[in-house]
C-alpha cells in the first residue's frame, strides 16, 4: 500500500476531503447546506433554509472515517448547484419529476427563487465552474489515487431524504434503505449481492433495491466495474437517524443504524 495516511485537503472552499487508508470513498454531495448571501436574497423564504439538504448525513457517516476511509464533503446547499447532477442537466428519471442541476423548485414543487430572479444559462455555467467541476475533480482524483494503492475502489454515495410528504417525487411512504446501483450497472454483481444479503438478514428496516432510487450521476457516471471502481448509492429515508419535523439529529436512532450501515461497508469491501 503507497498510503501517506489520513491527510485533510480543503479545495478552495468547495469541500473538504479526509483522505484514508482503505479502498472506500464515501461522498456526501448533498451534505452542505450553506447558500451565499447575494443569492439567499433572491430565493423565496422557505428556500432560504435549505430544506432538501442530506442533513447531518456527515455526522452519520463518520464512522468510516475511523474504519479507514476517505470522505467528501462539501460546504454549499444543492440549491446552489446539484452536484449529484450532470454538467448537462440531463434527467437521472426520464418522465418523472425531479430537481435539476441548479434547481428551480423544490422536492415540494414549490419555487426555490422570487419572481424573475432564476438564474440565466451564464450564472448556470459560472456556477459549474466554481462549485460543479472542484467536488468533482475532489472525486475523480481520489478514486484514481485509491485504486492506483489498491487496485480496486469502492465508491459509496451517502444520501438521504425526507421519507413521506413529497409527492412532488414519490407516492406514500418511502422505503427506510434505499439500494441504488443503476440498476446492477455500476458495480459488480458480488457487491450487489452482499449488500442484499445484508440488508435481506436485518429485521429492523424495510429495503428496497434500485427502486424510486437507483443512483445519481456519480453512481452511474463513476461507477466502472469492469475497471475497479464499484459505486453504490444509498438513499436513507431521514427518520432512521434523525427527527424530519424538527431537522434534528437523534443520537438514540442513529447509533442504532451505523452498525447496519457499517456491516454494508464492510460486506462491499469483501466482495
Amino acid at each position: 500500500m503507497n498510503d501517506a495516511g489520513p491527510v485533510e485537503v480543503a479545495f478552495d472552499d468547495v469541500c473538504a476531503l479526509h483522505r484514508g487508508r482503505i479502498p472506500l470513498l464515501v461522498s456526501l454531495p448533498h451534505d452542505g447546506s450553506d447558500i451565499p448571501a447575494d443569492l439567499r436574497g433572491r430565493m423565496t423564504p422557505a428556500a432560504r433554509r435549505a430544506p432538501d439538504t442530506d442533513w447531518h448525513v456527515s455526522r452519520l457517516y463518520a464512522f468510516a472515517r475511523d474504519m479507514g476511509a476517505s470522505m467528501l464533503v462539501p460546504r454549499w446547499s444543492r440549491y446552489v448547484i446539484d452536484l449529484n447532477r450532470g454538467e448537462d442537466d440531463t434527467s437521472l428519471y426520464p418522465g418523472q419529476n425531479t430537481t435539476g442541476l441548479v434547481p428551480l423548485v423544490r422536492f415540494d414543487g414549490e419555487p426555490v427563487y422570487l419572481p424573475g430572479m432564476e438564474p440565466d444559462a451564464g450564472e448556470v455555467a459560472a456556477r459549474i465552474a466554481r462549485y460543479w467541476r472542484p467536488y468533482h475533480q475532489a472525486l475523480r482524483g481520489e478514486l484514481e489515487r485509491l485504486r492506483a494503492a489498491h487496485g480496486r475502489v469502492l465508491l459509496w454515495e451517502g444520501h438521504s431524504i425526507r421519507g413521506s410528504g413529497l409527492p412532488f417525487l414519490f407516492d406514500g411512504r418511502l422505503p427506510d434503505l434505499n439500494l441504488g446501483t443503476a440498476s446492477g450497472a455500476s458495480c459488480a454483481p458480488q457487491v450487489q449481492a452482499r449488500l442484499e444479503a445484508v440488508l435481506g438478514r436485518q429485521a429492523g428496516y424495510d429495503w428496497v433495491a434500485n427502486g424510486r432510487f437507483k443512483g445519481g450521476h456519480i453512481t452511474r457516471h463513476y461507477g466502472d466495474p469492469a475497471n475497479g471502481i464499484d459505486a453504490v448509492q444509498l438513499e436513507l429515508s431521514q427518520r432512521t437517524y434523525m427527527d424530519e419535523a424538527s431537522l434534528a439529529y437523534d443520537e438514540v436512532a442513529a447509533t442504532r443504524l451505523q452498525p447496519l450501515l457499517g456491516t454494508m461497508l464492510e460486506a462491499a469491501l469483501a466482495a
